[in-house]
């Protein structure tokens, strides 16, 4: 699928929470008929109006993305620089909706959206990586240089980048944007086997998501009550 449509393929790259990102298509998708097109771009400076409400000003959005016209494309680009704070993530969804509307359309050809709660860069998708000792106790300096260096060796190999990592007594996580064609899984699978031929101080156990950014509090409660598990693979 990746060689077949890779030159469609558009990556959102905001992390915009998943759930307003379910409500954004949702409501799209319920209202993307029921206007008139030329009445909308006729007023589309109302969106500018202080005195307009939230929920007028989210279906205004909507239907300026559904519009396929430059003018409501560069309409919504210039609301976004100064959009209220509570439509910020709207607007930037709506924005990417014009863009791959007009784009299909001067194309010829259907973009494919990709889009998580943590975004991407390119034809990367960005993921939330967190990968525990095998002990309660915090990593050694020693431990703690192995880690970096076989990250930074097997991610850069596979074109992928690192964008935070943060050690936390005995666990770390990563952020990091990955291709889209590099099997995700293989990497981490080969990364902690290659830490662990110096010590063999990691879990095989790992959490992975692209959904969002998690808390050490988050995490402390999914190893909790998966405690038991993580020590039968130890």
């Amino acid at each position: 699928m990746f060689g077949e449509v890779q030159d469609s393929l558009n990556i959102l790259e905001e992390q915009i929470d998943v759930d307003i990102q379910m409500q954004y298509y949702e409501y799209s998708k319920n209202h993307s008929n029921n206007f008139n097109p030329e009445e909308v771009i006729k007023n589309k400076e109302d969106i500018f109006h202080s005195n307009i409400s939230i929920e007028d000003k989210k279906r205004m959005l909507v239907e300026l993305a559904s519009i396929d016209n430059i003018e409501a494309f560069r309409t919504i680009e210039r609301y976004l620089k100064n959009a209220n704070h509570n439509l910020l993530d709207w607007a930037r969804l709506a924005l990417q909706e014009s863009k791959l509307l007009i784009e299909s359309n001067l194309l010829d050809r259907n973009q494919v959206l990709i889009s998580t709660g943590l975004g991407g860069k390119g034809l990367k998708l960005r993921y939330f990586v967190v990968i525990f000792s095998k002990t309660e106790e915090s990593f050694s300096e020693f431990q703690k240089k192995i880690i970096n260096s076989e990250l930074s060796f097997l991610l850069k190999k596979h074109d992928a980048e690192i964008e935070n990592i943060n050690f936390e007594k005995d666990l770390f996580t990563l952020l990091s944007v990955i291709p889209l064609n590099v099997p995700i899984q293989d990497i981490f699978n080969s990364f902690i086997s290659d830490c662990n031929q110096f010590g063999n101080f990691l879990n095989k156990e790992y959490l992975i998501t692209n959904v969002k950014i998690l808390t050490i509090n988050e995490i402390r409660e999914f190893l909790a009550e998966n405690l038991e598990h993580f020590r039968s693979i130890n």
